[in-house]
């Protein structure tokens, strides 16, 4: 099943965001990833998913 980041991206475009287990919850989030894992392990999370949201969204359309 497809997880839609679209609020997550609005609200966090060009920072690193930690997630809970279920992808969408964010459980912390900084400009750098070392931020965002600190915050995540300061609300008790020490294992979460890192991604950097992108600045801006771009359509890629592969080829063959």
């Amino acid at each position: 099943m497809a997880i839609d980041w679209t609020k997550i991206y609005k609200k966090y475009k060009g920072l690193w965001v930690a997630l809970a287990d279920d992808e969408m919850t964010v459980l912390g989030s900084g400009k750098t990833l070392k931020e965002a894992l600190s915050k995540a392990k300061k609300n008790g999370h020490t294992n979460p998913i890192l991604t950097r949201m992108p600045e801006s969204l771009v359509t890629y359309v592969g080829s063959p």
